[in-house]
């Protein structure tokens, strides 16, 4: 079925990270201008790199069509790539500071 391989996917773990954020760890990491400066610069350096590597004219990565939205954003850029980085730097930003909370606090 079509988006399910990739975008519902990617979708979903943009959800539970924000949710696990919301709900369960209350980091307050999306209220610091360090994590937002660091998404920035993460996904500066994606957009250089995944635009290389998935570029429509020339593609050294390519992926099955009908399992994306199919909306691509600068460089030819799948916006599930964007999400699924969104959703890894942030995990672990939020369980690095998670620990480095529950470890001071004891």
């Amino acid at each position: 079925m079509i988006w399910l391989g990739y975008t519902v996917p990617a979708v979903v773990s943009v959800v539970a990270v924000v949710a696990l954020e919301l709900a369960r760890l209350r980091t307050g990491l999306f209220r610091s201008g360090a994590y937002w400066i660091t998404m920035a610069i993460v996904f500066g350096f994606q957009t250089v790199v995944d635009g290389r590597l998935t570029k429509l004219s020339a593609p050294i990565v390519s992926y099955d069509p009908h399992q994306l939205s199919g909306l691509r954003i600068p460089f030819d850029i799948p916006v599930e790539d964007f999400l699924f980085g969104f959703s890894l730097i942030t995990a672990t930003l939020l369980l690095w500071e998670h620990a480095r909370r529950t470890e001071e606090s004891r």
